[in-house]
């Protein structure tokens, strides 16, 4: 007669699948809420009879402040625990969606849009991503960065329909009000990122925050990263503001520019995902290198093909394959130049020239746009920006950085 146990539930659900799972959750409401915000430029813009141009302002101030506060926070994550500062952004980001919802002034505005780039920084990737890495097994880390990135991915597909269908039945305001309810209760499902240990991990324990932060700011290897980084946000925002325009301009209807837009986040869920399996088979740097040079000759076809609706589809699919698969490549290479320890903050501040370069994408098409009454050069600027990335990611030594005592 056997003497073997059944398996307990808990035997069976290691403790870094419950931090997979809530880092994933989080992931998917926070960009998903944040792709929607241009559903709601035209009401919010009449409603204040400014025209377009504050309701943008306050969205790039809502970039600059998640990129600037992503490293402050992430390095408040990895001190005292990712599920911490990941609840406080929940409240800050629920709270900065209702001053949108409620306050109705350009003041209003601009601190709704403010809190919730704080909270974007604080309940954002960069947070749960820390936390997955210190939960997951080593050898499962770019695909887990995978599936975080695909779940987001989901996210920003999913509540853009959900979004318009909530703005037509119940009005903007409304609208937003439910989605701070939704964003209030990933304060509960923070919860279950509890298992992160930020302060027992194996890999770097003898390394505080400042010395890992002087090691980064020294590494060639990790300034080319953070350089190529800046060309994933120019690209990324430069695409979701302007090819509605460019399509619209060649006589293509604002139908077929959702379309393409949400094609993209359809297919970046595979994307991301194939991206971080490949991370954890091949060279994570020849990865990401080939992802850049890939996005550069998807638009540079794109841009000497005549435009039309069949050819935006296909680029918004072809695109979204790319899309953010260089965030679990990014987190991966890491992870193996300093461990997992000091990923929440190390990950912020690349994220920060992630966000400068977003910013650079979207004011640098309007004004080129406006200088030249074509998005041409702009195109061939993405391509080139491409062609750039993909030199600098070659170059990068995919070795540890860390002294090896402090990885024992």
């Amino acid at each position: 007669m056997s003497n073997t146990q059944p398996s307990s539930p808990s035997s069976m659900f290691a403790p870094w699948v419950m931090v997979l799972i809530a880092g994933s959750c989080i992931v998917t409401v926070t960009l998903g809420i944040r792709q929607v915000f241009g559903l709601f430029m035209v009401p919010i813009s009449n409603e204040l009879g400014t025209g377009l141009q504050t309701f943008s302002l306050a969205i790039a101030a809502q970039n600059l402040l998640w990129g600037a506060s992503s490293p402050l926070f992430g390095a408040l994550a990895d001190k005292i625990g990712a599920w911490k500062v990941a609840a406080l952004g929940a409240l800050i980001y629920s709270a900065g969606l209702l001053f949108t919802a409620l306050m109705v002034t350009e003041a209003g505005i601009f601190l709704g849009q403010i809190l919730i780039g704080i909270g974007m920084g604080s309940a954002g990737i960069s947070i749960a991503i820390g936390a997955v890495a210190r939960a997951v097994p080593p050898e499962k880390h770019s695909l887990a960065f995978g599936m975080v990135t695909s779940f987001g991915s989901f996210g920003q597909f999913a509540l853009l329909p959900i979004t318009q269908l909530l703005i037509g039945g119940y009005g903007w305001q409304m609208a937003l009000i439910i989605l701070s309810v939704l964003m209030g209760a990933m304060m509960a499902v923070a919860l279950g990122m509890r298992s992160d240990k930020p302060g027992s991990t194996r890999d770097v324990a003898a390394v505080t925050t400042g010395e890992a932060l002087q090691l980064a700011v020294r590494s060639r290897d990790y300034l080319l990263l953070t350089t190529g980084f800046f060309v994933c946000g120019l690209q990324l925002v430069f695409i979701t503001t302007h090819l509605p325009v460019y399509l619209r301009d060649h006589a293509i209807s604002g139908n077929i520019a959702s379309w393409a837009l949400a094609l993209v986040g359809l297919f970046n869920i595979l994307g991301a995902f194939v991206c971080g399996w490949l991370g954890g088979k091949l060279s994570k740097r020849k990865t990401l290198a080939t992802v850049y040079l890939l996005r550069g000759l998807v638009i540079a076809a794109f841009v000497i093909t005549p435009p039309s609706a069949t050819s935006a589809l296909i680029f918004g699919a072809a695109m979204g394959l790319l899309w953010l698969g260089t965030i679990p490549l990014t987190s991966g290479l890491i992870v193996v130049f300093f461990g997992p320890k000091h990923l929440s903050m190390l990950y912020g501040i690349v994220f920060l020239s992630h966000q400068l370069g977003s910013f650079v994408g979207a004011w640098l098409g309007g004004y080129l746009y406006d200088l030249n009454a074509s998005y041409e050069l702009m195109w061939w600027l993405n391509v080139a920006a491409g062609l750039f990335a993909f030199g600098i990611n070659w170059l990068i030594r995919e070795a540890p950085i860390m002294p090896q005592t402090a990885r024992a």
